[in-house]
């Protein structure tokens, strides 16, 4: 447990590590491209570092050092694997490695922790056998454990409910090239999460495939393509950078999250525009954004674009005057905790009235007080209550190191905050 130092912060520049989301999607187009990749600003954390050592257990070669990954394509070809494929609680890694390795040769099982096999993923399934891959969860109940029978897939036409998670649609979209039809998927529920496809779509693209989509319906893939090798960077993750602006938000300081542009096609980079309607004033400039606090009002606010930030904007709300609604973010409970209840639980822990609805959160702004914060294992909960400790004593954060998950350096960078 630590316990969170109260005093004054300064204006400050903050250097966040390069995105998650991209760095699981790069590396597994890389690993399927043509030639040698080198990647810059690779995230090296607990999630990310699971897909690159499934990677690995693929056969693909992948040689590390502190500046930069290299990974050596296979050109679509990965090795058998008789040993299940351990991906602990990521599960980006779960999702979009089960569409990797039905491209593969033989029968994989992919597995993980116990909350792992609490996530559903049979949305996911059933898309994948439509496209005439065998995979079923082992214990037929739609979630992980699962099997996947690689091989030689024909593709063609799959219907893909995403109203639980957008990876699935990401992970079809990665196989689809490796296909001999190729896919074309038609989007029956949702999808959530919607950047995070932007996202995959942005790497494909980079890396040579093209896609052809109408909005978020429709996405057709064609088959026998390949990934590009060539020099990629990973640009700062937004999420992370959501911690920093949040600080700024409750203490008045100006913090500038260096690397990021508004034109980044991560969602959370809108967190920026959500804490100006709330009253913080917004700089976008040649080097990164900045935010500086000012006096908070509460707002209503759709979230479904930026689930991962809402545990952060939760924080922000209960500093800030009047009741803040979050809404469309139902699909929060089967994250790495139920985050809708984890974060009300702890803001009443802190005398902030704080609810769970059927999709979202209120928050009634208020006097936060010092308390015990349970992190539920989750990362993301750790580093948002976290903030809250700059201007309330008594915040302490259990289990403080679940934020290696994503941000192994989080505590260094944050105390450099400190005046």
């Amino acid at each position: 447990m630590i316990e969170i130092k109260t005093q004054k912060i300064k204006d400050s520049e903050v250097n966040v590590p390069g995105s998650k989301s991209y760095t699981h999607r790069i590396l597994i187009a890389a690993a399927l491209s043509d030639g040698v990749c080198t990647i810059t600003n690779c995230l090296k954390s607990e999630d990310t570092l699971l897909t690159l050592n499934a990677l690995k257990q693929l056969g693909i070669r992948i040689d590390e050092d502190e500046e930069k990954v290299v990974v050596h394509g296979s050109k679509g070809l990965l090795k058998p694997c008789k040993d299940p494929i351990y991906l602990a609680n990521s599960g980006t890694s779960m999702r979009l490695l089960a569409g990797i390795v039905a491209i593969g040769d033989g029968t994989y099982t992919l597995t993980g922790t116990k909350r792992m096999f609490e996530r559903p993923i049979q949305d996911l399934l059933d898309g994948l056998n439509q496209a005439g891959v065998e995979a079923f969860a082992v214990n037929a109940n739609g979630c992980p454990p699962i099997k996947i029978k690689g091989g030689k897939i024909d593709g063609g036409r799959v219907s893909l409910n995403c109203s639980v998670s957008s990876q699935y649609l990401s992970s079809l979209l990665l196989m689809a090239p490796y296909t001999d039809k190729g896919l074309e998927i038609t989007v029956t529920g949702g999808p959530v999460s919607r950047p995070y496809i932007d996202m995959t779509v942005d790497i494909m693209t980079r890396l040579g495939v093209k896609v052809v989509r109408n909005g978020y319906s429709s996405f057709n893939v064609r088959g026998n393509q390949i990934y590009k090798a060539g020099n990629y960077y990973v640009e700062p993750d937004c999420s992370q950078a959501g911690y920093f602006w949040a600080a700024a938000a409750i203490t008045g300081a100006k913090i500038k999250v260096k690397g990021i542009s508004k034109n980044s096609s991560q969602g959370d980079v809108r967190f920026a525009d959500v804490l100006e309607e709330m009253g913080c004033k917004v700089f976008h400039e040649n080097d990164g954004i900045s935010v500086r606090g000012d006096k908070l009002s509460a707002i209503e606010v759709d979230m479904a674009n930026m689930p991962d930030i809402v545990p952060t904007l939760a924080v922000v709300a209960a500093f800030a005057g009047g009741t803040t609604i979050i809404k469309n973010v139902a699909h929060l409970r089967k994250k790495e905790c139920d985050r809708l209840s984890s974060v009300a639980t702890e803001l009443s822990k802190m005398r902030i009235e704080a609810n769970t609805t059927e999709n979202g959160l209120v928050i009634k702004g208020g006097k936060p007080v010092g308390a015990e914060i349970n992190t539920y294992n989750d990362h993301r909960i750790a580093m948002s209550f976290a903030v809250a400790g700059l201007v309330v004593p008594g915040i302490k954060i259990k289990d403080e190191k679940c934020v290696e998950k994503s941000f192994p350096e989080f505590w260094s960078v944050f105390k450099g905050l400190y005046e």
